[in-house]
Order: C-alpha cells, then structure tokens, then sequence
C-alpha cells in the first residue's frame, strides 16, 4: 500500500503544472515505408538467428540478412511499427528492421520528442485504432488514420520520466515472463519423462475401450451468446477458447456432464482440456469420462496433452482443420498402477499450477505486474486535452 501510494505522489509531483502541447504525429514524427515483399518470400529468406527483422501482421516476422534486402527499405531508427491489418496495434523496435510495404512505421530526429513516450502513449488508444479498422470487412486501417491523430508533448523531461518509469514495469513484466517460459519448459521435459513407458513396461489400451465418450448440446453459436450469464454456473465449451455461462435450466438435464472429464476441442485448434465441475459442449465435439475405479482421468489428460500435436496432425489434412470419434476412441495409452498414475498426477497439478494457474504461480504475478502497468500507465498519460 505504501510502494502504490508512493509511486501515485511521485507521478503527481511530476505531472503537477505540466503543460502539453496536442501535435499531430505526421507533423511530429517521419513516416516511412516498408519492403515490397511476400509472406513466401520471407519464408524462404528465414534465417534462425540472422540480424535483421521483417514484420509482418500479428506477430508473424522473419529474420534475415542485410544483402537479402534493398538497402533503402531498412530502418535503422529506434520507431514505432503500425500493424494496420488484421489485429491493429503498435510495436516498438530499437534495431535494425524492415517491414511489409502494406504497414508503415514512425521514427523521430527531433531531439526534443522521446520517441518511446509517444509509443507508450499510442498503446493506450490502440482501441479507438481497431475501432475505426473494424469498419472495414478486413479490419484495417490508413496512414491518414494515424498521421492526423494528435497526442500531448510535455517538456523531453517529464516525456523521459514517464518511459522510465514505464520501462521499469515493462522490465519486471519482461524477466517474469522469462522465468515462466523457462518454467514451461521445465515443466514439458518433466512430463514427457513421467509419461514415457516401454511397450512391455505396462499394459497400453485404446481411449474407447477404458472411457466413457459423452456427446454434446445441440447449440449453435448464436444460442450460446444469446443465454450467457456473466457468473452463471454451468459452462458450455466451443472450438478454442469460446464458451458460455449459463443457468442448469437453460440446457436439457441429459446434455448436462456432471463428472470430471476430457473435453475434445476436435475442430479448428485441436486440443484437450481437462474440467471437474458440471460442464456441456457442442455437438460437434466430445468429452470423455471414467467409471473404472483403476483409471485417473487426469492422467489420462496429462498423457493425451503430450499427444496433441499428432492429432493436429491428424486434422491437418482435412480444409477445416478437424477430427473424428474414432481418431480418439482407437487411440492406445499406456495405463500403468493406479498408485503409479495418481504419483504423476500429483507431480504434474504442481507443476501445472506454477506455469499455467492464473489464481497461483508465475502466470497469475504476471496478469498481477500487467494490471500494475495499464493502471499507472493511464495515470501517467491522461493529459486533459483543451
């Protein structure tokens, strides 16, 4: 409570009197163009570890040498990248980069702006930016969009405290996410040690065979959003991250699973959740359960995470990424002692909870330090504007 109360005094002292001047980034800041080049074409050039970057939309990019592209289209100049496809938002770069000739960027030689305030500040109206390009059937939008867009300029003193006030948040966020994706790692290589058996090691039986396969409710995407209740008990799952929270009554008793299962999320992005609390799906999908007192199914969850990319595979060759019952139901995996299955559960919800839990581990000190950042972020960049 101190620290916060200390750090809102110090923004406050630092803000107090402050004035700004609203400044329209093309007269502000250079704009310039990226590099004539294709998404076949950066794939082909990739380079594992060269030195120049090429940004693309989203977070797609390629990594390549100085001679495989024209001089003129590398930016040598700290600056601000304009993804304006797709997922509109802005990045920062402060190395040697190009980008495609569909996306701009803005860099700065006037020695009185900090190029990484306006960057901070654009971050904060990334909104109003995705607003205007979701007019568009493709969500885009135009370099008029941005270079007639004004933003308030303080004195380069207090546009420097703010970036290092800002960058230091963004540092302790940066080595927090390092630590997890170490952890994460930590975590894979330990799993796939728990999970490995010789074929004569343990008796190995087809998903169909030791599980209850259950079908889904008959909902379409439109139901879904039209019965959602925020805080609503019972959670209907879709492809992907969608689902819906809805009341015991919206749906029919017998489309309700009231037993700790494995969901199969078989189109699109095919993968497995695990969830033990009353659950439906679509119809398109399925889930299995286990009534055999020698099963673990979270074991069985852990072993078919592992297993994921074959089933990716498996849809893969399908136009929709998809697939079917019996991918699944003929599948076998090794079932060792229950003693043995319940060991590996224990080990695996630990590390699980340390890398994937948004309520513990690091994963939940990171959404923690993000929301300490936006918060103190708008503090320090809500300039009342004339």
């Amino acid at each position: 409570m101190n620290d916060r109360l200390n750090m809102q005094n110090s923004i406050a002292k630092l803000l107090d009197g402050v004035v700004v001047e609203w400044k329209p980034l093309g007269k502000l800041l250079i704009r310039t163009k990226g590099t004539k080049i294709t998404a076949s074409q950066m794939k082909e050039l990739h380079k594992d570890d060269a030195p120049l970057k090429i940004f693309a939309g989203g977070k797609t990019f390629a990594l390549v040498n100085f001679d495989d592209i024209s001089e003129k289209d590398i930016n040598r100049e700290p600056s601000i990248i304009v993804k304006s496809r797709g997922i509109i938002e802005f990045e920062y770069y402060d190395k040697p980069f190009s980008h495609k000739n569909e996306m701009w960027s803005y860099h700065s030689k006037d020695k009185q702006i900090n190029i990484k305030y306006v960057y901070y500040f654009l971050k904060t109206k990334e909104l109003h930016f995705q607003n205007i390009g979701s007019k568009m059937q493709m969500p885009q939008i135009a370099t008029p969009d941005t270079d007639k867009f004004e933003i308030p300029i303080p004195s380069l003193h207090v546009q420097t405290e703010i970036v290092r006030i800002l960058d230091t948040f963004t540092a302790l966020t940066a080595e927090l996410t390092a630590e997890l994706t170490a952890r994460r790692k930590q975590y894979n290589y330990y799993r796939d040690q728990l999970l490995s058996f010789q074929e004569d090691e343990v008796e190995w039986k087809a998903l169909g065979e030791i599980l209850h396969r259950t079908k889904g409710a008959k909902i379409t995407a439109s139901k879904m959003k039209e019965i959602h209740k925020n805080n609503a008990p019972l959670k209907i799952f879709a492809g992907g991250k969608t689902f819906a929270l809805v009341n015991f009554d919206d749906i029919p008793e017998k489309d309700i699973n009231r037993e700790p299962s494995i969901i199969v999320k078989s189109r699109g992005i095919i993968e497995f959740e695990y969830y033990d609390k009353p659950f439906s799906h679509k119809n398109e999908m399925w889930s299995y359960h286990s009534k055999d007192g020698n099963i673990n199914i979270k074991y069985v969850y852990y072993f078919l995470k592992t297993k994921e990319l074959h089933f990716q595979n498996i849809g893969s060759k399908m136009q929709m990424p998809q697939i079917a019952t019996p991918d699944t139901d003929k599948f076998v995996i090794p079932i060792p002692s229950l003693s043995i299955q319940n060991r590996i559960v224990e080990i695996l919800d630990k590390f699980d909870a340390l890398t994937n839990s948004i309520t513990e581990g690091l994963p939940r000190e990171i959404a923690l330090r993000q929301k300490q950042y936006e918060y103190y972020r708008n503090l320090l960049l809500d300039f009342p504007k004339e």
